[in-house]
């Protein structure tokens, strides 16, 4: 053998696996193909600084996208797969990107003289943009790669080839499409293939939070989840044990307020980062289907919830700008508000509004809180009180939400503002008496904002009301110890309705540009349904089936 078809040879029995979501062993395409192909296996993490890199500018310790929680909750999920993968004869490698990640990867692969790649496939606009770096340098360099569709049940891309090139608007033409995902990987190894030679290369152990430049960070709250596999599988089966209670499912129903409880299985940080599969989720719902006479039905059942996720990666997949208004051909073009004072209000948790801050300090501390809870802040900071710019509150929630997903946050951010999928603008979330109605004694606000902690019950949602004797008693001075609203609730939500309905009017057919103001003709407007707006003739860009490489 020569030396050219040896190097060859020893460069074929080589592989990598890319980590980057799908944080876990169990269920995982890439590295289930990769020990079966190669001889030896490098699994690969690369620590990207768009995400970690820190900003003394932004308004909470972390960085420009992630805020310390979601950055807490990665590192725990990376030191728990190295830990599973070290059970297994392995280890995770991780690098570190001076700047771009693909450059990083591509001078791995040519280091390490790697013959396979396998990693994830992913949907979003910055992940498709860097695999497109790799991927292209793999194929300059004679490098095979494979990249199974595994973060979602279903490859958005079949999905919108099986509905004419379009995404499918609606959840149920969504359901009509989609039948059944297809079956987790169930066999499970005890031993991956060794790692070959790195080389000369500097590989890091998962860095420490308090390492990673985000100044003193000793106050910051350590939220209850912890990150990784092995607490994902942990608190599925704890979930899942409860049959009934997985029978019953159904959402929207649930406490907001429940906070030592969570009243939901608190599983979506560990579904963004890949540390549970969503197929193997799935199939275990349904195994205690089967096991029960009754049980609810999507969308509202906890299966439901699942096909819910993959709607919008779908839907995100196949719109251009979907993660904005302008150019986005599924969103209204309405004429937010510009007001970086009641944007600050809001986001801080200084609204004057107990139920809101409340919620929105849960999130800054936990980087987590109840989908009810994300409806109603969502609602009081667009089309409910505030009528500011959807984008504005979506990019606090992707930087500090532990389950941050760039899919699902964009869609629901359409969704809650009424700029698309659902139009009932009419129907506004109460600051007052939605909290109240699940928590009338106000623990929740009282767990959060310390300063109300004294506040009588009937005073809690509405401090401002309590007579100044009642006030100093609870030594809460509101406009002091505690701000007074920014906005009357009243008078607010009567605006917001009056602002929406003359956005809907310039919206329809003939209708002027609400932005603009001119009478540019705009797309038709869409039925209505409980889901969202009717697809069926809407024109959608033809979008390409995702390359299989």
């Amino acid at each position: 053998m020569d030396a050219a078809t040896a190097a060859t040879a020893t460069a074929a029995a080589a592989a990598m696996v890319w980590f980057r979501k799908g944080l876990r062993v169990h269920d995982n395409p890439a590295l289930d193909a990769a020990r079966r192909g190669a001889a030896r296996v490098y699994p690969v993490f690369v620590l990207d600084p768009r995400y970690l890199r820190p900003d003394p500018d932004a308004p909470s310790p972390g960085s420009a996208r992630a805020g310390v929680a979601r950055v807490r909750f990665l590192l725990e999920s990376l030191d728990d797969l190295d830990s599973r993968l070290r059970r297994l004869g392995s280890r995770l490698l991780l690098l570190r990107a001076r700047d771009d990640v693909s450059d990083a990867v591509c001078g791995a692969l040519k280091d390490w003289n790697i013959g396979k790649l396998y990693f994830e496939s992913d949907t979003e606009p910055y992940a498709l943009a860097r695999d497109k770096r790799v991927t292209d340098f793999a194929a300059a360099s004679g490098i095979e790669v494979f990249s199974p569709v595994s973060h979602t049940l279903f490859d958005p891309a079949v999905i919108i080839e099986k509905n004419g090139g379009r995404p499918p608007l609606t959840y149920q033409s969504f359901l009509n499409i989609a039948g059944e995902p297809p079956a987790p990987i169930a066999e499970e190894y005890s031993v991956l293939p060794p790692i070959g030679d790195t080389g000369e290369y500097e590989l890091f152990s998962v860095p420490k939070l308090e390492e990673l430049g985000y100044g003193d960070i000793s106050q910051e709250h350590v939220p209850p989840f912890r990150g990784g596999e092995t607490e994902a599988l942990k608190r599925m089966r704890e979930s899942l044990q409860d049959k009934e209670w997985v029978a019953k499912f159904e959402k929207p129903k649930g406490d907001p307020s429940a906070f030592l409880k969570p009243a939901t299985t608190v599983l979506s940080p560990y579904l963004k980062f890949g540390c549970l599969s969503s197929r193997y989720f799935y199939h275990c719902i349904q195994d205690v289907y089967r096991s029960t006479k009754m049980h609810t039905k999507p969308p509202v059942s906890l299966t439901g919830q699942l096909l819910w996720r993959d709607f919008f990666y779908t839907v995100s997949f196949g719109t251009p700008n979907f993660d904005h208004m302008k150019g986005n051909k599924i969103c209204k073009q309405i004429p937010w508000r510009e007001s970086e004072e009641l944007f600050v209000a809001w986001r801080d948790g200084r609204t004057g509004y107990p139920w809101i801050d409340a919620i929105m300090i849960q999130l800054r501390k936990w980087g987590w809180m109840h989908h009810l809870a994300r409806h109603s802040v969502a609602c009081f900071l667009t089309r409910g009180d505030l009528f500011i710019h959807w984008e504005k509150g979506r990019d606090v929630f992707e930087r500090l939400l532990i389950d941050s997903d760039w899919a699902i946050n964009n869609g629901n951010w359409l969704w809650l503002s009424c700029s698309s999928f659902f139009y009932q603008y009419h129907r506004i979330y109460s600051p007052i008496s939605f909290g109240k109605k699940y928590d009338p004694n106000g623990d929740y606000i009282r767990h959060f904002i310390p300063a109300l902690k004294h506040m009588p019950k009937q005073y809690i949602y509405e401090p401002w009301t309590a007579p100044l004797s009642v006030q100093e008693k609870a030594r809460c001075i509101i406009g002091k110890d505690y701000p007074k609203p920014v906005v009357d609730h009243a008078a607010a939500s009567k605006e917001c309705r009056n602002r929406m309905g003359e956005a809907y009017a310039l919206n329809r057919p003939g209708g002027g540009d609400p932005v603009k103001g001119n009478k540019a003709s705009n797309s038709r407007q869409r039925k209505i349904s409980e889901y969202g707006p009717d697809s069926s003739k809407s024109k959608q860009p033809k979008y390409k089936q995702l390359r299989r490489l």
